[in-house]
Formats: C-alpha cells, structure tokens, sequence
C-alpha cells in the first residue's frame, strides 16, 4: 500500500481491546539487571525445529531449487529509473489506462481519458500468474503466453481527488463532480490480462477474450457463513446474498485449484458516517463494530464519493442508517468489504465470490500450505493495521488431489473455502505459540460479554472482535506473508511501528531507536522486521517462532539495531510484499518504505532463508531494561541481496513468474506520489515522470506499471 495512503487512511489503531501485546505474553524472555551487571549483547544457540512435508502451492515448480544467488547486488539509488543486475533488462508491459478493448482509445495520460472500465486500473499491486498454451488452454507448464492476475489497490490522492486522472487535478471540496467519480470507481479492483512473448519481447493482448475488469460495481456474490446474515442487507440485495465490487485489493495467491484469491484492505476509508449516526442506531451492537473496523461517526471519507449525486452508485458509500431499515439504505455496506475475494482467471463470465469464512479484516495476501491428500487445506492471512492479529483458515473438507484440476475451478473453492474454521495466533514467551479458534464452538466466543455474537456468521463478519474476545496477540501490522517451499514455514512482514516504546519492547519486537531522515527524527521501530512460523503440522493448532531478519540501515548499530548485520547489499527498510517463487525458492522481499527514502528508492531483495531456529539468542540493553530475542542466522549477499530499486516514490509489490522461472513480473505502484495536486499540469515538478522517462506510452504524468524482467542469457532469474 502507498506510504502516503498509510498516513492518511491506514494509520489505523483502532485495537483496544486488553488482548496482550508482545510485551506482556513474552515476559519469560525479559529481564531487569543492573545497569553494572553489563551491556550489550549475549549470544546462545538455539535448536533448529523442522517441518517436512511443506511447501508452496502457487505452481508445480522445478528442479531449480537454489542454494545461493547467483547475481550481484544493485547499490541503493535515488535515481527516477528501475535498476536491475547486470545481465538483466527490465521491460514496462502494462500501465495504467492501457486499453483493454478493441475501440478503446490509446491511453493520452493527460487528465482527459474515459472509459477506464475498460483500462487498466491505478496503483498495481499483488499479482498471480495463470498460464495458457498455444490453443488458449489453462496450462501449468507453458512459459510464453499467459494471464496476469492484478489488484489495483488505490489511487494517487492528496485531498479527495486521484489528481493524475483529472485534467485539472480534479476537485478537492464537496460535493465532487459525479463524473470524477466515476472516473476514480472504475480504476479501484482488478484486472486479467493476457501477456504473450515472442521469444524476445513480451507484450499485452490489447483485445484478448481473456481480459477483463472488475471495478467498485461489479456485482458478487456472497459465500460462506455470513451468507444471508442480517448485517449484511442492503437496498441491494435484501436477502444478503449479493454485492457489488471489490476495494483496495492489496495482496494475492493463488488456490490449489487453480483460482485468483485477493485481499481487501483498507475499505473502511472509502465511507462516510454521519455524525449522529451512533444515535441513529440506538443500541444496534454494529456501533461498537463500526468503531472497531476504524469508522466513527463523522468520519469523513477518503474520496468523498458519497457526494456525487442521489444516484445508488454514490448513495452507496454513506455508511448511516438513513433509511425506516437496513432494506432502505446502506447501513451495512461496509460490512460487505473486507473479504477475501476469490475469481476464476480462464472464465470471464463467472461472478465474483467473496469468501466470508476466511474473515473480515485489513486483508493482505493469502498463502497456503501445500495440499495433502485426506488433510484440510490451510490458508494463512495477516491483518494489516497496528494491534491487529494473524490467522489462519483451516477447511472442513479434506484434500481431493483430483480437485487440483477440477472440471469446475469456483466449485472447488466453495469445497474447500465456504466451510471451515478460522483461528487468531497467540505467541507465547517460551518461543511458541498457540491458534485460538474463532467459531461459536468456543465458549469465549459464545459466552463473551466483550461482544454478543449469535452465530458464526457474525463471527466471519466481525472477525477483529472474536480474536479480541479469545485473546489473540496483537502485531505490529501484518502483511504479506508466504510459505517456505522447503520447511513449510509461514514468513510474515511486519513493516514497522513508530508507536514502539522502551517500556513495550519485548521478544518479538526489541528493537526501539531514533532514526534520522535529514533532520526529522523517526523513533521506534523504524524499519520493521520479518517474523518465522513454524507450525508443529499446517492443520496443527501449535507452533514455533523466531525473526528470520531485522530491517536496518547497514550502518546502524549491530549491538541494538542491525541484529541481522546487514550490508550495503541488502539492507532495507518497511518490508512489505512476500513471495516464494516456485522455481527457485527464493524468498522475495518488497520494500513500501518512507523512512529511508532520503537514501534509497523502495526495492525488492532476494533471500534463500534457512529454516526456525537457525540463528542465536541477542540481548539488548535498554537503560536498566534488557530484552532478549531470536534473530535467524545473519544472511550474507549470497543468501540476501538487492535485486531491484525502483522510481521516485515507488512501492515495489507483486510478484509472480512463469513456470521455468526465466521470466518475473512486478508491479511498480504510485511512482510520484509525493507529487502535489496544485502542480497536477506542470511536468517539471513532479517527482517522478516513470514511465514515460523510460520510453513507455504517452505524457509525462507517472503511472502505476507491470513490468517483466529476464536474464539476458535466458537463465533463471536469481541464478
């Protein structure tokens, strides 16, 4: 997600419950001494823990498994351009307002296009791979021609309007004008497109049948135990059972059987609540649930579509209860948002299903476990705001290996994601942890006096307050996460957290500092940190944990920041996106950063981890204060290294490859961001012209972009 967009709508601490922090579960691993007993650091071994029998299951993989990389890292850069190793070219295939229709005109990127429910959408992000052969056949081996699989998260806004899409910048005051609008409710969801090689080039399909758009309006339907729950009615779909659109889609994965899952993150900043609308409800319980999920009364809205006009397509986004009942207004919109929502790539015609058992929250990416014959399938997820916890999806239907090419792809995912069992992680202080199940099977649940659930419909629908009530651990913003192909170890990003005190560092977040971005002091802990899950089995209800690796500045201080020693190769900051390749194993790491940016542009590493538990015992000295952790075996730039740095005010995010490997796409989100509204028509200021600077497309402002890179030998990427 865009780092302005956090400051702005994802700044969200709306968790305050007494759940514990790390702080207070992991005591076990703190101390208090004197300050004369010594400072510093104390190291000691820890035991390995090993989960076979694991792995990714985004694709078949290959023989190429890497031990180490095999390129040399980029150095940082500031520069407006995307850097790649030596021997690698990068390449632009696919930007925002490209046609995706036969007769819709040639993106101008002026502020004047229409018709972008036929375009591509704005700010790319996650992105999943989804082959055909040369008959146009789904096909999990065929590496020259297939579709992408991509979320548009957001929109490049500084007040109200997605300024770079409006020829005068757009307008920054109610009531805005319905055609802007409408304009920013088609560049929001997703896209499939078709991308084909000719051996030397890759190219979208500007007309392929496979293409397609799903916006804010596109209809879905409802899945799962919240089907027909009485919170969700709307004027829409009074029997709860429909939907329109998807939002602010910011991770992905792909299903065993073959489908695009995407996460709905921060939606609860598209709406607008009046502000006597807790009066207005009375004692609807939703009260204390809106303000849970970060929307109180009078809260306004981030783009302010509620004000476009009486028509239902902008009535839609006022969240207050207006009407004599929920069938007469939107009361319960939101609570239709903050899904993971599940699309079939290869059929254009099947609706979109949101798939309610896999919880509402500040979705990010989904990755599962590998599927075993006779056994659940595991999904795991992280909600991304600060306080807030990490899940896991555990299916009521056992494993078909037949399903992994069913004749039916949504069919398969009603199987396995429409009945199940959600949990919440609690991490305890002797280095384990513990999956607390979010169902009314769970007198916590069902006898809670925190919240009044009466079914596990309300479960799936106020997800947050269930891991409220069984006591789960509240994390600093998870994000991405991903699934060693190896160990079958969970890695979770943990981007930062500048709420982070002395008195609150603990185990699992040690580290608290000052950092300085020129003369502004950044405090806590800045540049976040990667945790490692190692579950005892994927259906298991128990694991292990460590910190694979701490994000730092390469000069800072080995003895209380860099406690991963990181070099000019590899060091980072806010890691963001997490990917394993199939191919290869590497881990890639994607950085949406706005800590370091005065030294680096945002980039994306590669890793070759080991495994939980490979590392040492640290201790740091805070004053009389000194927490003891668990960092992973130090990496060197044969196991961690730069790989890309993108454009001014870049985030890098998305991922995916073709089945050999040879080939990696990425997705470039909101290059220029920190560009401003009133300078909208003056090209000299601003802060990034990408892609235009790099020979793609028309006009100067910045796009959002896919793009493609290969090695120039042919080889597999990372090699």
């Amino acid at each position: 997600m865009s780092h302005k967009t956090e400051s702005h709508f994802n700044n969200e601490a709306s968790n305050t419950s007494s759940n514990p922090a790390f702080e207070q579960v992991l005591e076990t691993r703190l101390s208090r001494r004197s300050l004369f007993r010594g400072a510093g650091l104390a190291g000691a071994a820890v035991g390995a823990a090993s989960v076979t029998g694991c792995a990714t299951t985004m694709g078949s993989g290959s023989a190429t498994q890497l031990d180490r990389l095999g390129f040399k890292a980029v150095p940082k850069s500031l520069a407006d351009k995307v850097i790649v190793p030596e021997g690698y070219t990068a390449q632009v295939i696919y930007a925002l307002g490209d046609p995706l229709a036969a007769g819709v005109a040639p993106f101008k990127n002026d502020g004047t296009d229409t018709q972008f429910e036929q375009r591509a959408g704005d700010h790319h992000d996650g992105m999943e791979w989804f082959g055909l052969d040369a008959q146009g056949k789904p096909s999990a081996s065929y590496n020259s021609r297939g579709i992408l699989g991509v979320n548009h998260e957001a929109t490049t806004d500084e007040k109200l309007a997605s300024f770079f899409i409006h020829a005068n910048g757009g307008t920054a005051t109610l009531p805005r004008p319905a055609a802007e609008i409408d304009k920013e409710l088609a560049i929001h969801g997703l896209s499939f497109v078709e991308v084909q090689t000719d051996g030397k080039r890759w190219a979208y399909k500007t007309s392929s049948p496979f293409n397609r758009r799903i916006t804010t309006m596109t209809p879905a339907v409802v899945h799962g135990p919240a089907r027909g729950s009485e919170h969700l009615v709307t004027k829409y779909s009074p029997d709860a059972s429909a939907c329109r659109g998807t939002l602010n889609n910011c991770g992905t994965g792909k299903t065993p059987w073959g489908t695009f899952v995407s996460g709905e993150e921060n939606w609860f900043g598209y709406f607008f609540r009046d502000a006597k609308d807790d009066d207005a409800r009375k004692k609807d319980k939703q009260v204390q649930a809106l303000k849970r999920y970060g929307r109180n009364a009078g809260a306004a809205s981030r783009h302010g579509w509620e004000s476009g006009g009486t028509e239902d397509r902008f009535v839609r986004w006022n969240n207050s209860a207006i009407g004599a009942s929920a069938k007469d207004d939107y009361r319960n919109e939101m609570n239709t948002f903050g899904y993971v929502v599940e699309v079939d790539a290869y059929d254009t015609t099947a609706p979109m299903r949101k798939r309610t058992g896999l919880g509402r929250f500040a979705h990010e990416s989904v990755a599962f476990a590998k599927p075993v014959a006779g056994q659940p399938i595991v999904a795991y997820m992280g909600d991304d705001a600060r306080g807030e916890y990490i899940y896991k999806f555990v299916s009521d239907a056992k494993w078909d290996p037949k399903d992994a090419q069913p004749a039916n792809r949504l069919a398969a995912g009603d199987k396995y994601l429409d009945k199940g069992t959600l949990f919440a992680a609690r991490f305890k202080g002797d280095g384990t942890g513990q999956w607390l199940e979010l169902s009314m099977n769970n007198p916590q649940i069902a006898n809670s006096s925190y919240f009044e659930f009466k079914s596990n419909a309300d479960v799936a629908i106020f997800t947050r307050l269930a891991a409220d009530a069984v006591g789960a651990t509240k994390m600093d913003r998870p994000e991405w996460n991903g699934v060693h192909p190896r160990t079958g170890e969970v890695y979770f990003t943990l981007t930062n957290n500048s709420a982070r005190t002395v008195a609150t560092a603990d185990a699992a977040n040690p580290r608290v500092y000052t950092d300085m971005k020129g003369s502004k002091e950044q405090k806590g802990n800045v540049h976040g940190h990667i945790a490692r899950l190692a579950d005892a089995s994927p259906a298991g209800m128990t694991f292990k944990w460590d910190i694979y690796v701490f994000g730092s500045e390469a000069d800072a201080d080995k003895a209380t920041i860099n406690l991963s020693s990181l070099t000019d190769e590899n060091d980072m900051s806010a890691p963001d996106g997490l990917v394993f390749s199939p191919a290869t194993g590497i881990c890639w790491i994607q950085t949406d950063d706005g800590a370091y940016t005065d030294k680096t542009n945002c980039m994306m590493l590669a890793a070759i981890p080991g495994k939980q538990g490979d590392g040492a015992a640290r201790t740091i000295k805070h004053g009389d204060r000194e927490v003891t952790t668990y960092v992973g075996k130090t990496p060197t730039p044969s196991t961690l290294a730069r790989f890309l740095v993108g454009p001014k005010d870049c985030e890098i995010t998305g991922w995916c490859e073709t089945p050999d490997g040879r080939a990696v796409f990425i997705n470039i989100q909101h290059p220029g961001e920190g560009t401003k509204m009133a300078d909208v028509t003056n090209p000299s200021k601003y802060t990034s012209q990408w892609p235009a600077n790099a020979g793609y497309g028309a006009g100067q402002r910045p796009r959002s972009a896919t793009i493609v890179i290969t090695k120039n030998d042919g080889g597999v990427i990372g090699s």
